[in-house]
C-alpha cells in the first residue's frame, strides 16, 4: 500500500489480522482466521461475552449499574442445597482426632501393655541378682579382712562396744543342797544304808521316820532374797503313798509333802521305791530352818535320801 493512499479495495482492516473485532472491519468483510471461534487465544464473536461487552464508542455511561448475565441471577434449576438431599444436612466439621486408647482400643493401637510387663519383671529379675551377686562379694571380702587384712584408708572401723542384756548377765544362783549326814534328827529317826539305791555319798539315807514325832531338820543359809523357793527331796517308799508337815522358821506349811508311790514299786519292795517329790517353801534372806516332821494323820513311812532348793 501507498504511503498517502487512501483509495482502492485494500483497507487497513484487511491488513490488520485483528480487524474482525472492530466493527468497521466486519463491514469492510473481515474474517476471523480459520479455527479461531473461541479457541487459540481469539475470542469468539458469537459469544455472549461479545455482545454484552462490546458497545459502540460514546454508548457506555458510567455510575449506573451494570446488568448481571442471567447465569448469575437465576439459580441453577439442577442445583440442590445439601441439606434437601435424603440424609443431608449441614456437613459436620472434621474433629480433633481421637487418642489411642490403652490396651489397642479406639483407632490407635495402645502401648503393648504384655511387651512393658516382662520388661518391667526383668529389670526387677537383674536387680535381685545384681544384690546377691554384691552380697555374696561382700561375704567373701569380709573373710578376707579377719585373715588379716586392713581396710586401705588407714584408719580401722571400731564397733560400738554392747552392753550385755541383763538376761544374760544374771546367770542363776546356785542355792544349797543337803543329805541325810547333815541333818539334824529327832523323835526316832536315824541315818542307814541298808536299802541300797540311795543317792547319797555313801549311799546313807533317814531311817526311822515311820512313827508320829519323827523329824529332820535342815538349816540352809544364803538364801539370796524373801520370796518363794521350790525344796526337792529325794525318798524312798516301800510301794505305797506316804506324806509329811513341812515347817519353815516354826510356821507349819498349810500343803504337806507328798511322797507318793511314783516309782510304781511293789508294796514292801523298799529297793525299787526310791523317787523324788517337791513343795513351795517361803523363805527369807539370809539363813532359814526346814522341818519335816511325822504329825497326826499323817502316813510316814519312808526313808529320806538328799535335799535340795531351786528358785520358784
Amino acid at each position: 500500500m501507498a504511503p498517502g493512499n487512501n483509495s482502492g479495495s485494500t483497507t487497513p482492516e484487511d491488513d490488520d489480522p485483528f480487524g474482525y473485532l472492530y466493527a468497521d472491519g466486519q463491514a469492510a468483510g473481515a474474517t476471523p482466521p480459520e479455527g479461531a471461534g473461541g479457541g487459540y487465544g481469539y475470542p469468539n464473536p458469537r459469544s455472549s461475552y461479545r455482545a454484552n461487552q462490546i458497545r459502540t464508542v460514546g454508548e457506555r455511561q458510567y455510575g449506573q449499574t451494570q446488568p448481571t448475565p442471567q447465569s448469575y441471577q437465576q439459580p441453577n434449576a439442577h442445583y440442590q442445597a445439601p441439606e434437601t438431599m435424603p440424609g443431608g444436612g449441614v456437613p459436620s466439621q472434621p474433629g480433633p482426632p481421637t487418642a489411642p486408647m490403652r490396651g489397642g482400643g479406639g483407632r490407635g493401637r495402645g502401648p503393648n501393655t504384655k511387651a512393658l510387663l516382662i520388661g518391667a519383671v526383668a529389670v526387677v529379675a537383674a536387680v535381685v541378682i545384681g544384690i546377691g551377686v554384691a552380697m555374696v562379694s561382700n561375704d567373701s571380702g569380709d573373710e578376707g579382712s579377719e585373715a588379716g587384712n586392713k581396710p586401705s584408708g588407714g584408719s580401722e572401723s571400731v564397733q560400738p562396744s554392747e552392753k550385755p542384756s541383763k538376761s544374760a548377765s544374771a546367770k542363776p544362783v546356785d542355792l544349797p543342797k543337803t543329805d541325810a549326814k547333815t541333818l539334824k534328827l529327832a523323835g526316832g529317826t536315824a541315818t542307814a544304808s541298808d536299802v541300797q539305791g540311795a543317792k547319797a555319798d555313801g549311799g546313807v539315807y533317814v531311817a526311822g521316820f515311820n512313827k508320829v514325832g519323827a523329824s529332820l531338820t535342815w538349816t540352809v543359809s544364803d538364801i539370796p532374797k524373801d520370796g518363794a523357793y521350790k525344796l526337792y527331796v529325794d525318798y524312798g517308799v516301800p510301794g505305797k503313798k506316804s506324806d509329811a508337815t513341812i515347817d519353815v522358821n516354826g510356821t507349819k506349811q498349810s500343803r504337806p509333802l507328798n511322797m507318793g508311790n511314783f516309782a510304781r514299786a511293789k508294796e514292801g519292795d523298799w529297793e525299787k521305791g526310791w523317787t523324788n517329790t517337791w513343795a513351795i517353801v517361803q523363805l527369807t534372806k539370809g539363813t532359814n530352818a526346814i522341818t519335816v516332821s511325822c504329825e497326826q494323820g499323817n502316813k510316814c513311812d519312808a526313808n529320806f535320801d538328799r535335799m535340795w532348793l531351786t528358785q520358784s
